[in-house]
C-alpha cells in the first residue's frame, strides 16, 4: 500500500477499494465483460454503490443506470463507482456532479463538481474537462482526483497524462508520470490562481482500481516502478520548480 497524505477525510474513506465488498464488485464487472456487456445485456453500468444516493433529485435504486446528463448527490457514509464509455469514476461521499454528454449517450464531454470529490479515469480523448467552481482541467486521457474543498479552493491531482489547466487568468499544462497536484485558488496569490499542492486523499491503488474497470493501466504500472510521492509529478526526483506551478 502507498503512504498517503489525508487532508479533512478519514483514512477508512481513502481505503474504500481494499473492502471484500469492491474487490469483488470490481472482479465480476471484469469478469462478465466490462460495459460494452453490461450495455449488451441491458445491465447497470454501476460497479458499486453504498448508502444514500440520488440520482436526478431520486433516490438511486439498485440496478439503474447513471447517464451522461444525470446528476449524481451521495450523502454521508455514502459513494459510487460507475462506468460511462470509455472513463470510470469514483464518487465521494458528500459530493455533487453533474455528467453532462459529449457526442453520444456514452461520451461524457465534462464532468461539473460542484461539491465533494471524484476519482476519476479517463482513456484517450480530444475534448473532454472537469469543471470545479475555480478550475477547469482538459482532459486529453488520464487519471485524475478531484476536490472541492470547503474553504472555496480546489483541489487537483494529475496523477497520470496531460491536462490543461485554467484558473482565473492563469493558465498552464500538466504532464504528469506519478501525481503533479495542485490548488486553484478563487483568487490569486501572488498574481496567480494555481499553485503547487501535495498529494492529498487519493492513493495509487485507487487510479489502479478505475483504471482496471476501462481495461487501462496507470503510468507507473506501466512503466514497472512507483515515482516519488511529492506532487511534483515525476518518477524520478526532481527541483521544486520542476512543477508547472512552482513560482519562476
Amino acid at each position: 500500500m502507498t503512504t498517503h497524505q489525508i487532508l479533512g477525510r478519514t483514512e477508512d474513506e481513502l481505503l474504500w477499494f481494499t473492502r471484500r465488498q469492491s474487490l469483488k464488485a470490481a472482479a465480476a464487472w471484469v469478469a462478465l465483460g466490462g460495459l460494452p456487456a453490461a450495455l449488451a445485456q441491458q445491465r447497470t453500468n454501476v460497479v458499486e454503490f453504498v448508502g444514500d444516493i440520488l440520482l436526478n433529485g431520486g433516490r438511486m435504486l439498485p440496478g439503474q443506470l447513471v447517464q451522461t446528463g444525470d446528476e449524481v448527490v451521495t450523502g454521508p457514509a455514502s459513494r459510487l463507482v460507475f462506468v460511462i464509455g470509455n472513463a470510470a469514476f469514483h464518487v465521494r461521499q458528500n459530493s455533487r456532479l453533474r455528467v453532462e454528454r459529449g457526442s453520444s449517450l456514452n461520451t461524457v464531454s465534462l464532468l461539473r463538481l460542484i461539491s465533494g470529490a471524484v476519482g476519476s479515469v479517463f482513456g484517450p480523448s480530444r475534448s473532454r474537462a472537469i469543471v470545479t467552481p475555480t478550475l477547469t482541467a482538459g482532459i486529453r486521457g488520464t487519471g485524475v482526483y478531484t476536490e472541492v474543498m470547503p474553504d472555496g479552493r480546489s483541489y487537483f491531482c494529475n496523477c497520470y497524462g496531460v491536462v490543461d489547466l485554467a484558473a482565473g487568468s492563469t493558465r498552464l499544462v500538466s504532464d504528469a508520470r506519478y501525481h503533479q497536484s495542485f490548488w486553484a485558488a478563487p483568487e490569486a496569490q501572488q498574481g496567480r490562481y494555481i499553485s503547487v499542492a501535495d498529494p492529498y486523499n487519493h492513493t495509487d491503488e485507487e487510479l489502479e482500481f478505475l483504471a482496471r474497470l476501462v481495461d487501462q493501466r496507470t503510468a507507473w504500472q506501466v512503466a514497472g516502478r512507483k515515482g516519488v510521492m511529492d506532487g511534483r509529478g515525476f518518477l524520478d526526483p526532481q527541483p521544486p520548480e520542476a512543477h508547472p506551478a512552482a513560482p519562476r
